[in-house]
C-alpha cells in the first residue's frame, strides 16, 4: 500500500519563515508518532514535501566551516542576501530565486529506515529528472548530491543535498539549480568542496529559462515511483 505525502508548493518564501514552518511539521511528525506508541495506535504517520524558491540566503550545516562562506555579512547585505546557521548535515550552502528547494518531512518508519538509502533515492529522483531533459547527471564518490562529468576537470555540482533525521522522521532536504544566478555562488565555497564548479539546469540546455513547475511535476513523479508514494497535493500553508 503507497503511502500518503502531502505536498505544499509555498512559492518564493523567506528561509527563516519556511524554517520555522518545516520545523513545526517536523515537531508534529514526532509527536504523532510519539503518541501512536505510547498509545499503542495504528494511525498512519502524516508525511509531508514542501517546494520553495528563497531570495538570496547562504546556510551553513551543524558541521560546516565558517571559512567557506568568502565574505563577511555587510557584503551579503549589499547583495541582498541572508545567513544562517542551520542543524543539518553539510557545509555551506546557497539558496536563490531559479533554484527548487524540496523539503521532505517524511516518517522513514513508512518507506525503509536507512538515511543512506533516503540520501541516494533523493539523489536518484534529481538523476531522472535531468534526464528527461537530456542531461546525463551523477553521483561523485564522497560527495552527495548531484553532479555533471564526475571525475573530469569539468566536474560540476547541479543540486546539493543536506538533512537531518529524528527517529526516522527527516527534514531539510534538496536544493536543484534550475534559473540559479551563478555568480551567488563566487562568495563561497560551495559544500565545502574547493575546485569544484557549480551550474545550472538553464545554463546546460543553453536556455534562458526553465519552466520551474514542469520541473517540480518531474520531481514529483520520480518520488513517487522511488518512495512509492501517494501525492496528496494542498494548496493552504
Amino acid at each position: 500500500m503507497n503511502k500518503k505525502v502531502h505536498v505544499q508548493d509555498l512559492g518564493l518564501k523567506d528561509y527563516k519563515e519556511t524554517w520555522d514552518y518545516q520545523e513545526q511539521l517536523f515537531k508534529d511528525t514526532l509527536d504523532f508518532k510519539i503518541r501512536n506508541r505510547r498509545e499503542e495506535l495504528s494511525l498512519e504517520t502524516p508525511n509531508h514535501f514542501l517546494f520553495v524558491e528563497h531570495p538570496h540566503v547562504y546556510t551553513l550545516g551543524k558541521s560546516g566551516d565558517i571559512s567557506n562562506l568568502l565574505v563577511d555579512e555587510k557584503v551579503l547585505a549589499a547583495k541582498g542576501a541572508t545567513f544562517y546557521k542551520i542543524n543539518r548535515g553539510g557545509d555551506i550552502t546557497y539558496h536563490g530565486p531559479g533554484q527548487i528547494v524540496g523539503y521532505p518531512i517524511l516518517d522513514l518508519d513508512n518507506f525503509f529506515t536507512d538515511i543512506h538509502k533516503y540520501l541516494r533515492f533523493l539523489e536518484e529522483m534529481v538523476i531522472m529528472t535531468l534526464a528527461e531533459y537530456g542531461i546525463k547527471s551523477e553521483r561523485s564518490p564522497g560527495e552527495t548530491g548531484v553532479w555533471l562529468d564526475v571525475g573530469t576537470p569539468f566536474a560540476r555540482k547541479i543540486c546539493a543535498m543536506g538533512v537531518r533525521a529524528s527517529r526516522w522522521v527527516t527534514m531539510h532536504g534538496f536544493a536543484l539549480n534550475v534559473n540559479a544566478d551563478l555568480g551567488y555562488f563566487d562568495m563561497m565555497i560551495p559544500c565545502g568542496i574547493k575546485g569544484k564548479a557549480v551550474t545550472s539546469l538553464n545554463v546546460e540546455l543553453g536556455k534562458k529559462e526553465v519552466d520551474l513547475d514542469e520541473v517540480k511535476q518531474k520531481l514529483l513523479k520520480h518520488f513517487q515511483e522511488l518512495f512509492e508514494a501517494e501525492i496528496k497535493e494542498k494548496t493552504e500553508v
